[in-house]
């Protein structure tokens, strides 16, 4: 038969009573706060359930899954693209896929002309509806054709080459109908500029073109007839005033630097001269630094500032909204911030600011900034420990001043 309590207290002297309703009391308090606690984990678990499924938090998330994706998309195309279809940053369709390819910023034009010019026939698929986001309606056969290979690298196989220029003048033809007689002119033609463009401006090839030979070369290309006179002679005199511009992409330590920043976009930059102007600059944070560039395309960056011991803090500031700023703490006097800018030769030298100031265009931008510069702020125990001395020192100097006094 099982004891109660009371049974196993008639058992006991006075005092072990005593004693032993003490641990039955602590026992009591120890579960009634352990069930507490247990309430309050709970109550912190929705807490971040319900942070989880906040826009920002999940923009955060996409912007990681994105950086992720454009990375392996830049080292291998077809992973990228199956990563991003699984993560539910794009669609599994030619069309949203295309999209992804023409919109989205800092993409290997290699890897995009490798994948456009692939036979399977989902990349055929979003070949057409890349070529179709193109704008060529009014424009010139050069002029189109210079937008087009801007978009991407042409990759060097000529059957990968036949498919992407072929799909090039079937567009081209639907936008400017009547120019041409068929898409074979407008394909063979288009073919004919490229090598034009090659032998006038490539310094190996010795003897250029004339306009005489380049005409005689497409005689006959538009269903049997010429072309017009006048078309070719503006084709050849603007190639020869200026050549396509071929993308490249670097392969620069500073370019693998950015495949998969933290972040990147837009921000408004004070300056830190006397009259405290404001640029516009382009901002990449990665790997605990935050660079800022005259333009997104450009290679190399116009300043360097390490995020090492500092600190960022939102600031009020009446000619500029959605204001923030970095700054080195505790130090007493204001201190020059290790960073690095290019002079007006483009050699990067120590900058002169004892902040960085910034304004973004908007609050939930200049939010997000902050959050994900404070993730990549990062501290040198040295430096705290110099900067507790500093403190200690002072405290003790302020004690003795009172012991004095």
């Amino acid at each position: 038969m099982k004891m109660t309590d009371d049974d196993i207290l008639l058992t006991l002297s006075s005092s072990d009573q005593e004693i032993l309703r003490e641990i039955w009391k602590k026992k009591s308090e120890l579960l009634a706060h352990l069930e507490k606690l247990k309430s309050e984990l709970e109550d912190v678990d929705r807490e971040l359930d319900n942070l989880e499924g906040t826009p920002e938090s999940k923009a955060m998330s996409r912007e990681k899954k994105e950086a992720t994706g454009r990375k392996k998309f830049n080292s291998d195309p077809k992973k990228g693209i199956a990563y991003l279809v699984e993560n539910d940053i794009i669609q599994n369709n030619p069309k949203r896929i295309a999209d992804f390819l023409f919109t989205f910023p800092a993409l290997n034009k290699t890897a995009i002309g490798d994948y456009l010019g692939e036979k399977d026939e989902m990349n055929l698929s979003v070949l057409n509806e890349f070529v179709n986001l193109h704008k060529f309606t009014d424009l010139g056969l050069d002029l189109a054709l210079r937008q087009f290979l801007w978009s991407f690298r042409l990759p060097g196989e000529a059957q990968k080459i036949d498919r992407m220029m072929e799909a090039f003048a079937t567009r081209y033809c639907t936008c400017n109908p009547g120019v041409f007689n068929n898409t074979d002119t407008c394909y063979v033609l288009s073919f004919a500029i490229i090598m034009l463009n090659t032998s006038l401006h490539n310094p190996s090839v010795k003897e250029k073109p004339t306009i005489d030979r380049f005409i005689s070369m497409n005689r006959g290309i538009n269903d049997g007839k010429d072309l017009p006179e006048q078309l070719l002679i503006d084709l050849y005199d603007s190639i020869k005033k200026e050549p396509f511009k071929i993308p490249e992409d670097g392969d620069s330590d500073m370019v693998l630097t950015f495949i998969n920043p933290e972040k990147e976009g837009w921000l408004l930059k004070q300056g830190g001269g006397r009259y405290k102007t404001w640029k516009k600059r382009y901002f990449v944070l990665e790997e605990n630094c935050l660079y800022y560039f005259e333009k997104p395309q450009d290679k190399e960056p116009k300043g360097i500032i390490p995020l090492e011991n500092l600190q960022i803090r939102q600031v009020e500031d009446p000619r500029k909204p959605h204001c923030f700023e970095l700054y080195i703490p505790d130090t007493g006097t204001p201190k020059m911030i290790k960073a690095a800018k290019a002079d007006s030769e483009g050699k990067l030298v120590q900058g002169k600011h004892t902040t960085y100031r910034m304004s973004a265009s908007s609050e939930p931008e200049k939010d997000q900034w902050m959050q994900c510069v404070r993730k990549n702020v990062s501290d040198d125990p040295y430096y705290d420990m110099i900067a507790a001395r500093k403190r200690k020192a002072s405290m003790r100097g302020t004690q003795d001043f009172k012991v004095t006094a």
